[in-house]
């Protein structure tokens, strides 16, 4: 169906709950999205401000003008290939919904892969762990664990302050504000603090394979994903900088893009770091990699959390 008539058919005259997901999904179908019942679901339901589940037993009711206009615009952009968490403005990540921007990259379902892998190294919930997370973007990952951990505390670093503000506003939103600090730098060069436990989701795509991501990767800040000529420029920064970053006994959790767990590995054994595990997604890839420093060091001054994240 043809972007302008799908769009005619949402925002017809009479038309009911039903009605209008049938035509959603119709476009949608028409247009190769992969999964179209879900997008005109969840589209519709936020145009009409309900959870998608009301749906079920709202399916007859007639929708106003307004609701009908509003799905006709949503349906529009979703055939312009932006995706259905950057239309909603948010993305339910582990617990938790993250709010989003242009700022920080939407995070993906195999990113709690890191979420598991580092739950299952914080083996004691009342430790009072101490978590960075480099490049932190929406906070998916450091408000993940500091509500699965309620006296760990954390500090998410980004060179964004955009992506710093929406960070800080997910940890409100959370309730794990008070535990958490974000900071405005450059990975780990602004702190002088070991920690506990390190997760990092760098950029890791390939130059020249950018341009041919899906389309709904356009929408996602090219600083969030461009990993260099070979995808490995984010590693070579991070891995010599981790093992000062390593309190004793801690452990650095980094994702990995497909094909790359070699050479990841190997930057940073180069960087006087041991490979300690590799997890992988739930489709099979290997999407984790996990880290400690060679020999222990000695622990410098730790952050402080008295005052309220920047």
């Amino acid at each position: 169906m043809p972007m302008a008539e799908a769009a005619a058919s949402a925002a017809g005259a009479t038309i009911a709950v039903a009605d209008a997901i049938a035509a959603a999904q119709r476009a949608f179908a028409a247009a190769g999205l992969p999964t179209p019942r879900l997008d005109a679901e969840l589209l519709i339901a936020h145009a009409r401000g309900c959870a998608r589940a009301e749906l079920a037993w709202r399916r007859r009711e007639p929708l106003a003008a307004e609701t009908r206009t509003a799905i006709a615009a949503l349906v529009e952009r979703r055939l312009r290939r932006e995706p259905v968490a950057r239309i909603l403005g948010s993305r339910d990540f582990w617990a938790h919904r993250f709010a989003l921007s242009p700022a920080v990259l939407d995070p993906r379902p195999e990113t709690e892969t890191l979420v598991e892998a580092a739950l299952a190294h914080m083996t004691d919930a009342g430790r009072s762990y101490r978590i960075l997370d480099l490049g932190t973007g929406s906070g998916a990952l450091l408000v993940s664990l500091l509500a699965e951990r309620p006296r760990a505390t954390g500090v998410g670093i980004d060179i964004e302050a955009a992506a710093v503000a929406i960070a800080a506003a997910n940890a409100a939103a959370a309730g794990v504000a008070p535990r958490a600090r974000f900071v405005v730098g450059d990975w780990g060069a602004a702190l002088a603090a070991r920690f506990d436990v390190v997760v990092c989701n760098p950029p890791y795509v390939a130059q020249p394979d950018l341009d041919r991501l899906a389309p709904e990767v356009g929408y996602d800040p090219r600083r969030a994903l461009d990993g260099g000529c070979d995808g490995l420029d984010g590693y070579r920064q991070l891995a010599p900088a981790t093992p000062a970053l390593l309190a004793r006994g801690a452990a650095a959790f980094v994702e990995l893009g497909f094909g790359q767990r070699d050479a990841v590995a190997a930057l940073f054994a180069a960087a006087g770091a041991r490979v300690v595990a590799v997890h992988a997604d739930l489709a099979g890839i290997d999407r984790c990699l996990v880290v400690g420093a060679e020999t222990p060091r000695k622990a410098k001054k730790r952050i402080g959390f008295g005052a309220p994240p920047v």
